[in-house]
């Protein structure tokens, strides 16, 4: 009987053993994901993001040049036409722009973007940046 018991509870430390191993395999190849993400999202140039046509990238920089008052008018002019992440890029430039004349309207489009915005999404990083200044 004695036999049995120590069999038994062999079979069960292996069995936990096993699956200990199994659990920390999954754990690490979750951190790897998760390294390569933020690797990839590290770097990230507004102008390799999707979502505008490249046509409008000259009056987009024209915009930038006039500052706050340039982007706003050009988001109420071209921004129905973008997509994000590229329109949340743009979005967080012009709360950037927009902060010191006018800070409800900086936080006002922050949470939008913020709102709209998946954590996986290359802008999310730009957005935890900026999070502490327009929350």
């Amino acid at each position: 009987m004695t036999k049995w018991i120590t069999i038994l509870i062999i079979a069960v430390v292996l069995y936990g053993g096993w699956q200990l191993f199994l659990y920390y395999d999954r754990v690490k190849s979750e951190d790897e994901e998760t390294q390569k993400k933020a690797a990839a999202t590290e770097n990230v140039s507004p102008q390799q993001l999707s979502g505008m046509p490249y046509q409008l990238e000259s009056s987009l920089e024209a915009a930038q040049k006039q500052g706050a008052a340039g982007l706003r008018n050009w988001l109420k002019t071209y921004g129905p036409s973008i997509q994000d992440p590229r329109k949340a890029w743009i979005q967080l430039d012009y709360c950037v722009e927009v902060s010191q004349q006018d800070p409800a309207e900086a936080r006002r489009v922050f949470a939008e973007v913020k709102g709209r915005t998946p954590d996986s999404s290359p802008v999310w990083k730009r957005i935890k940046q900026l999070e502490k200044a327009y929350e």
